[in-house]
Parts: C-alpha cells; sequence; structure tokens
C-alpha cells in the first residue's frame, strides 16, 4: 500500500450514490441455527480447497439468486479452515471463482480505520469526544454544518448528521467516461458540505461515508501519515494481512480474481465494472483483500491482538441503526467501526459489510474472535428492492450458519 496522488478533479457532478439498501449493507445476519463447526465432514472441491456441504448450499443459494460469483471463508480453532464458491469468475471464460480471489472490500474498510483511530485513542493522540473543529479547523462549515459539534465518536458511530452526498455513476456511458476519475477528501466533503445537516449531531443515526473520509483525514493530520500508511503499519504487517492492501490509482486488481458486474438500468446489460479507480478511496472505502484476510483481521479484532481490551470495550458500545439498515440487518446494533448481530444460537457476532460497483462483502465474528466468516459476492442481478431483500437473507442465513455451531454455541 503506496502513497498515491490524487488530485485530479470530477468534471461533472453525478447524483448520488446508492443509499443504504445498495451501498453498505446487504449482509451478515441471523436466520438459522448453524451446522458448521471445526469437526464437520469436509470434502475436496474442483478447485482443491476444503470445503463443507452446508456452506457450499449457502454458496450455491446465493448464486441462485443471481450472483454472478460468490466465494466465502469459515475460519476457526483446531484448523478450521474451509471454503465455497458458486457462479462463474467471469461471463465469458465462464471459468470457477477462485476460492482465494482479491476484491474490492468497499466499506468493510471502515473496520480498518475505525481500529487505527481507537488505536491512537489508546496512545493518547486522540479522544472520542474531541471535535471535528479542533483536529480538522475550518473543513466542515457553512450550510449549518457546525464541525465544533460533531465529534470523532459521532464520525465513527454515522451520528454527525453530515449529509452524505457521494458521487456514483449513472450510466454505463458514465462509467466508461469516470472509472479512473479520482477524488481527493476534500472534494468529497466539499459535497457535504453542499447541503443542511440531515440532523443535530449525536441525536440520530444515519450511514454517513463523509465521516469516515473526515477520519482518514483526521488520522493523517495526528499522525503525519495517510490513512492508509497507518492501516498497513498498525493492522497489515502485524497480522501477516499479505493479501490486503489500498490499490490507490491502480484500476486492476492481483490474480487471482473474478470479474464484477453491474446493471445501471432495470433490464439492461450486466457491465463489466472491474477495472476502476472510483471514488471511495480515501478511508469510507478503498482496500482489496481476500476471505482469508478479512476473517484473520476479525479473529485479530476480537480476539484482543489489535486494541487494548479499554478501546475494544469502547468500539463494542452501540446504537440501533435507521430502518433502512434494519430491513436486511434485523437486529443490527452500530458500534465504532463495526456492528453487531444477533446469532440463531444465542448470543452476538461482531462485522462490517460492504458493497459498490458489483462487489457485496458480509463478514461476521464470534464475541470471542475464535470463529470468523467472510462472503463475497462479485455481481448481483438485482432486479428490484424484493431481490435486494432476498439476497441479504441468504446471505444472512450463511453468516449464522457458519457461525452457530452445535459444539460451542457460536460463542
Amino acid at each position: 500500500m503506496t502513497s498515491t496522488s490524487i488530485d485530479t478533479p470530477l468534471d461533472t457532478p453525478r447524483r448520488s450514490r446508492r443509499r443504504t439498501l445498495l451501498l453498505a449493507v446487504l449482509g451478515a445476519g441471523a436466520l438459522t441455527a448453524g451446522l458448521l463447526g471445526a469437526n464437520a465432514a469436509v470434502k475436496r472441491h474442483d478447485g482443491g480447497h476444503r470445503t463443507n456441504p452446508v456452506l457450499q448450499r449457502n454458496v450455491d443459494a446465493l448464486t441462485a439468486l443471481g450472483a454472478t460469483g460468490v466465494q466465502a471463508r469459515l475460519s476457526g480453532p483446531d484448523g478450521l479452515d474451509v471454503t465455497a464458491v458458486g457462479g462463474v469468475a467471469d461471463t465469458t471464460s465462464r471459468q470457477a471463482v477462485p476460492a482465494n480471489g482479491y476484491f474490492r472490500i468497499a466499506s468493510m474498510t471502515k473496520a480498518f480505520v475505525a481500529t487505527v483511530v481507537l488505536q491512537l485513542v489508546a496512545d493518547g493522540k486522540l479522544s472520542l469526544d474531541d471535535t471535528v473543529e479542533s483536529r480538522l479547523p475550518g473543513v466542515v462549515s457553512g450550510n449549518g454544518n457546525d464541525g465544533r459539534a460533531i465529534t470523532v465518536r459521532d464520525l465513527l458511530q454515522h451520528r454527525s448528521g453530515l449529509h452524505d452526498d457521494y458521487p456514483d455513476y449513472t450510466s454505463e456511458e458514465d462509467f466508461r467516461k469516470h472509472r479512473n476519475d479520482t477524488v481527493t477528501p476534500q472534494q468529497t466533503v466539499a459535497r457535504a458540505m453542499a447541503h443542511q445537516p440531515d440532523f443535530k449531531p449525536g441525536t440520530n443515526w444515519n450511514y454517513d461515508n463523509t465521516g469516515y473520509v473526515l477520519l482518514g483525514m483526521m488520522i493523517e493530520r495526528v499522525t503525519g501519515h495517510p490513512w492508509h500508511q497507518e492501516v498497513r503499519e498498525r493492522i497489515v504487517r502485524p497480522l501477516g494481512l499479505d493479501h490486503t492492501s489500498r490499490p490507490g490509482t491502480d484500476p486492476t486488481l492481483p490474480q487471482p480474481h473474478a470479474a464484477t458486474y453491474q446493471r445501471f438500468q432495470e433490464g439492461g446489460p450486466l457491465v463489466d465494472v472491474t477495472e476502476q479507480v472510483g471514488a471511495g478511496t480515501n478511508g469510507e472505502a478503498g482496500l482489496i483483500s481476500t476471505t482469508a484476510d478479512l476473517d484473520r483481521f476479525l479473529q485479530g479484532l476480537l480476539g484482543g491482538r489489535l486494541l487494548p481490551p479499554a478501546q475494544l470495550a469502547l468500539m463494542q458500545q452501540t446504537v440501533p441503526v435507521g430502518q433502512d439498515f434494519e430491513q436486511l440487518m434485523p437486529g443490527a446494533r452500530d458500534g465504532l467501526g463495526l456492528f453487531s448481530r444477533p446469532l440463531s444460537c444465542g448470543g452476538v457476532y461482531w462485522g462490517h459489510e460492504g458493497g459498490d460497483s458489483g462487489w457485496i462483502t458480509a463478514t461476521g465474528v464470534t464475541a470471542d474472535g475464535r470463529r470468523a466468516v467472510t462472503v463475497s459476492l462479485s455481481g448481483v442481478r438485482i432486479a428490484g428492492p424484493e431481490d435486494v431483500v432476498r439476497i441479504a437473507a441468504a446471505e444472512n442465513k450463511l453468516v449464522d450458519d457458519a457461525l452457530c455451531d452445535a459444539k460451542d454455541g457460536g460463542k
């Protein structure tokens, strides 16, 4: 992950990015008791990886709902490491999806950024009660926006009230024209400042990418290094996440990877959107990874390897989410960079979701960090809101099945 210059402005305005139903949710949940344990029978898949019949069945269900490609991994104690794939890596060659493929993790990046922020809190370099104005003077102002009233905690927990005017591609032509554009943090914040706040800071909840862009700016102001460099030094290297990086302005992905697709209008064709720079590179998104690395990150985080107990406890102080999220993530509550979800077998799990330009990622880890699961979808043939709900429910089932085991209750 190297520092890159991202100063090229967008030359045309674009509408707001899809709201919560498609951007940051579509993920983990709790619907049925699980059947996957360390002692569950495994079989050798055609691709040479170990799989599990229940995990495979849940992946196949996602494929049947319209996912072009799916890969999932369950990691746990006693060497538990099983994967399942479904669909195709691309619609031309129709090769199998790689079980160890790279993908853009989109908003799952927020969990990494939040971990760095809480490490800085533990180091005494930041406080959750610091205001935006105290750390980024003059950045949040105008149209009723007041950085003096927004705290670091508000940004982490989507309670800042900032209006999220986030760029998106409006058509295939727009994508072809702008897919290699870069967006600076200042540009993203300026879009938000053109609007009045959605609510008074700390009084409500609304998923907000701009808040994490501000956190990325704050990390750089405090440390003197870009947010992704701090992620690399504080998380990626200590945990040995050798397949996690920030591509910056490089629109390509390392091999192996599946292609991903997006449908820009109802009934329109699936467009290959794999190669792009995209707007989300400034802390709200921007990382690429693999299922194995994301499992390891979550196990390290909840297992206490990244944060002292006091800061991990702060991360797990939650508030209710908005109605849109509740629809797709029943029982979800938002902490500081992680969501908690109830498990059907008792207790809760923790994770974050990501979704952008064809990629959809869902993750979950048990409260003790012992068992983690990641699922990545590459392209989804979504025709309407009902399809979104069905896909979310199928992902919910996969994560809950993976984390709920009869032997240890998933806890």
